[in-house]
């Protein structure tokens, strides 16, 4: 009885900590709020304040921490500037999901996403570059937004 009572209250947690969550503190900053609601009105939004869109459904399995990923990314500034990308197949963006070797907003969405899986993804500053941002390139504070594509996960 015991560890059915605590199997139920596992479950009512994971629930309402689930990934997606609508009610909390604005993430961007408030000039963008508008414009992304705008946008993207139908936007998801993630615990953090990521905000998201899955343009194509993945199948199987999210990537774990420290799964090896391949991925296919484009990054913009709120206004359409591209910042950087990574779109080549042959040449896929690879690096460890979960180990801080990219932007935590980048990090965070990466383990929710499933092989074949495109996301339009809209991360706040405090997940990007935050009040340091990137010289020359990226603004500070600046709200990105990215397309993602998430090729392929080697578990080594």
């Amino acid at each position: 009885m015991h560890a059915k009572l605590c199997r139920i209250c596992l479950i009512a947690l994971v629930g309402l900590a689930g990934p997606v969550v609508r009610a909390q503190r604005e993430k961007l900053p408030p000039d963008d709020v508008e414009l992304v609601e705008k946008t993207w009105p139908d936007a998801l939004r993630t615990g953090t304040g990521i905000r998201y869109v899955v343009l194509a459904e993945g199948k199987g399995e999210p990537p774990q921490p420290g799964d090896k990923i391949a991925l296919l990314y484009e990054g913009r500034l709120l206004r359409g500037e591209v910042f950087d990308k990574a779109m080549d197949r042959q040449h896929p963006f690879v690096f460890r999901a979960g180990r801080e070797r990219v932007i935590p907003g980048m990090d965070q969405i990466v383990l929710l996403m499933r092989p074949g899986e495109r996301r339009l993804v809209i991360i706040p500053p405090e997940l990007g570059y935050g009040t340091r941002g990137v010289p020359q390139r990226i603004p500070r504070n600046a709200t990105l937004v990215f397309q993602f594509e998430l090729l392929e996960i080697k578990h080594d």
